[in-house]
């Protein structure tokens, strides 16, 4: 009985477009053009991957070289602000009826990603922290998907959640299937991330609103399940 239960509730939150699988790979294409963007253009500091921002701030601040670590410090900061902010959303508009709510922070982290095009190389520091707030905000609100935990703009969760060991040792096919989701979003982060460090090279400062347009796709089949 137990196991049915299991089963089903799997299979309800599978029907949640916030956590399908295709959904879920626009959230990693974004997310890792998001941290190669910042590091191409936005003087090498990482929007997703605080503990390098972690490394180079420490790294810096005993070399004295304090402006340098501020420069990784305020990321830091405007991402422990985002998870905040989103928290705090998610809490008081959980059972809003016109928008979800997951829809309602999409659309402030596609709003904020799309300010952060105009911003000019002189203020790369604003930016950074900007990226960093947004992916905050996604990596708080889109924190499963096909009911396992994961996450959407980073890589190190998943790929120790998606070891294939114990598939190897039980062989159960929703381990497999498991790791099936984990890997499937490792890939769509990488080729993200490729893509973004190859036009943010190219094209410069303006090219994070391809990322906006792959947030818009997320928002858009979320949507489409609301009118489905």
């Amino acid at each position: 009985m137990e196991k049915k239960a299991s089963l089903v509730g799997r299979l309800l939150s599978e029907n949640q477009m916030s956590e399908a699988f295709i959904n879920s790979m626009f959230l990693a294409l974004s997310g890792g053009f998001q941290d190669a963007y910042t590091y191409n253009c936005r003087d090498e500091v990482f929007s997703n991957a605080q503990t390098g921002n972690v490394v180079l701030m420490s790294q810096n601040f005993l070399e004295g070289n304090f402006t340098a670590g501020l420069r990784y410090l305020f990321p830091i900061l405007f991402f422990a602000m985002g998870v905040f902010l989103a928290e705090n959303f998610q809490e008081h508009y959980r059972y809003a009826k016109r928008l979800h709510w997951r829809q309602v922070l999409l659309a402030a982290e596609i709003v904020i990603l799309a300010i952060v095009g105009f911003i000019p190389s002189s203020y790369n520091m604003l930016a950074a922290m900007l990226v960093s707030f947004a992916c905050a905000i996604q990596v708080q609100t889109f924190r499963k998907v096909g009911g396992y935990s994961y996450a959407s703009t980073m890589c190190i969760g998943n790929l120790r959640t998606a070891a294939l060991s114990m598939y190897m040792r039980d062989k159960k096919k929703e381990q497999l299937r498991q790791a099936g989701y984990y890997f499937g979003v490792i890939l769509a982060f990488a080729i993200g991330a490729g893509i973004g460090g190859v036009f943010s090279m190219l094209y410069g400062i303006h090219v994070i609103w391809i990322s906006c347009g792959l947030l818009l796709v997320s928002f858009l089949l979320m949507s489409l399940e609301k009118y489905r």
